[in-house]
């Protein structure tokens, strides 16, 4: 029977934010502790004429306000303090050793008049805009080679009323690539918290070329049919920790990134050591995807305590010949899914380049990719898992995941090769040797998975035999 999805909503948003292990507030965090620094400067947006009417455009305001705190930047850094009202803006620029604070009932409103959101040269690791060729548009809330910026409040509100680009997209009318909601670049030491984000007129958060970066205890929402609403995409960024978060968005809740084929290849900037921690969401594509511009690389990422409802799919890798890069040392762990139509989804023939120079031989590696302890209810399909022909995916391991699917064809694999136990629809022929004991090696992290858990079986019988 399916679950109505309104009861699952209720039930999963309130685990989020009320006390429970899911709490926001929860001191177990997988984070590296980012502290909100104490500014020793501080000024309202209210002191350079703005006017929260949700009206008046207060686009210099921002500039103005933000363009004064820079010189405290040197002096122990700056505070901007938002209060409540809708500040209609549009693009602004973000400054080093600042903090955008968002107060209670504060909205910030992106313009709906395209010309407030300048057109910038597209990303180097892309090389076009990510829909059309050519440039792109600023992003709302934008900033480059900055170090220690914090963009957080007292759930505060940033809406980027993205309608008009959806529109415009559906109806084949830009002129260049949709902008994001936030997007930092090249910057170091960033924290992004305690905020709700709302109608992104494309992917929404968007730390690109990054290091040190933290996303937690935010909401992400847009409606289920605006298109390429992506959550949060760390692209080709390292050390990101992505905690406490509820998203449901039109497109990928979570999807990492390093670039578009042969522009990806010649940056050569990977993503990796990516942190994905306690994140519920529905969406109508994927929950947790890698790609599919990954031609960077991608490795090094841990999922861990997830649920998705209500969804179209769970956990995905997307590439395609033309790549190249490659997507390894992945471990997704502890995820509960509901009213899912597939599970589990790797797809090598995703297709879409930048334009005719790619080289379809180049080829993506996909390998040490391991996914345990899952459970779902109301699965259609448990794993549609296909590689590349000539380019095998490889030591693809599913541990202790069982499944209640619909479909009479549980599972759909092809130029696959790895490893399974205790996976209930049986895993596909090319997954149904075991891990245990050969080939635990073969999978990414289940040797310290097994060490950890001997450890602590040894520490429990030492003390059983010092209580005897």
């Amino acid at each position: 029977m399916r679950i109505p999805s309104t009861l699952v909503e209720v039930l999963l948003v309130f685990a989020l934010f009320c006390s429970s292990p899911w709490t926001v507030w929860s001191s177990n965090t997988l984070c590296q502790q980012t502290n909100e620094e104490v500014r020793p400067h501080s000024v309202s947006i209210t002191e350079f004429g703005a006017v929260g009417d949700g009206v008046t455009l207060n686009t210099k305001a921002f500039q103005n306000a933000i363009f004064y705190l820079n010189s405290f930047a040197d002096k122990g850094g700056a505070k901007l303090f938002v209060p409540a009202g809708r500040w209609l803006t549009g693009s602004f620029d973000l400054i080093s050793h600042l903090t955008l604070w968002l107060d209670k009932d504060a909205v910030i409103l992106g313009s709906t008049n395209p010309e407030d959101w300048p057109v910038v040269d597209p990303l180097p690791s892309y090389g076009r805009g990510r829909e059309l060729p050519g440039g792109r548009h600023k992003s709302l809330i934008y900033g480059h080679n900055l170090t220690d910026v914090i963009i957080t409040g007292n759930n505060g509100t940033i809406d980027g009323q993205g309608s008009i680009w959806w529109n415009r997209f559906m109806n084949r009318t830009l002129d260049y690539t949709r902008p994001h909601l936030v997007e930092l670049m090249n910057s170091t030491g960033v924290l992004i918290s305690n905020l709700t984000f709302l109608n992104s007129p494309f992917w929404t958060i968007h730390p690109v070329y990054c290091s040190q970066v933290t996303v937690q205890n935010v909401r992400i929402l847009a409606p289920h049919d605006s298109p390429n609403t992506d959550g949060i995409d760390p692209d080709s960024s390292d050390n990101v920790c992505i905690e406490d978060c509820y998203i449901s968005t039109g497109d990928d809740l979570i999807a990492i990134k390093s670039g578009w084929d042969e522009y990806g290849i010649a940056y050569g900037r990977p993503s990796t050591n990516i942190i994905i921690h306690r994140l519920v969401g529905k969406t109508q594509t994927s929950g947790i995807a890698i790609g599919s511009e990954m031609s960077g690389g991608v490795s090094e990422v841990h999922a861990e305590d997830i649920q998705f409802y209500d969804s179209y799919n769970g956990i995905r890798i997307k590439t395609s010949p033309g790549r190249g890069g490659y997507v390894r040392n992945i471990y997704v762990s502890n995820v509960s899914l509901a009213n899912v139509d597939i599970a589990i989804w790797f797809t090598g023939s995703y297709g879409e380049h930048p334009d005719d120079a790619y080289d379809p031989n180049a080829l993506p590696v996909i390998e040490k990719v391991t996914i345990k302890d899952v459970v779902g209810e109301n699965i259609k399909t448990a794993g549609l898992i296909e590689g590349i022909e000539g380019d095998n995916f490889v030591n693809i391991c599913l541990s202790n995941i069982i499944l209640n699917v619909t479909s009479n064809y549980p599972w759909n694999c092809s130029y696959v090769k790895g490893y399974s136990d205790l996976v209930q629809p049986e895993a596909c022929e090319p997954l149904k040797e075991r891990i245990f004991p050969d080939h635990c090696s073969d999978c990414y992290y289940l040797t310290n998975q097994i060490q950890s858990s001997n450890s602590q079986n040894r520490a429990g019988q030492t003390s059983g035999d010092i209580r005897g």
